[in-house]
């Protein structure tokens, strides 16, 4: 099912979190390397998530239409006006 912009941005964010205050332990299965790889992709696509709906705000402005916006974003323009219409109002 997808989700919204938001809905992925608020669940990098609170993944983000549970990493940032993951402290490792002897007794834990998984290596610390793998647990700080993972907190910086989180934090990469939050990032990213936010660049691409600035991205897509400085389109609009700029007067693309959802169309072509989506076609750039690998989506329909509907999907694409769907999913970040009410961000860049």
């Amino acid at each position: 099912m997808p989700r919204s912009v938001d809905e992925i941005i608020e669940h990098a964010d609170d993944l983000a979190a549970r990493f940032e205050a993951y402290e490792p332990s002897t007794a834990d299965e998984i290596p610390a390397a793998a647990v700080a790889e993972l907190r910086h992709a989180v934090a990469e696509r939050s990032a990213a998530e936010r660049h691409l709906l600035e991205a897509v705000k400085a389109a609009r402005l700029a007067g693309l239409s959802w169309s072509t916006i989506g076609s750039l974003v690998g989506t329909s323009g509907e999907a694409a006006r769907q999913r970040y219409a009410k961000r860049v109002a």
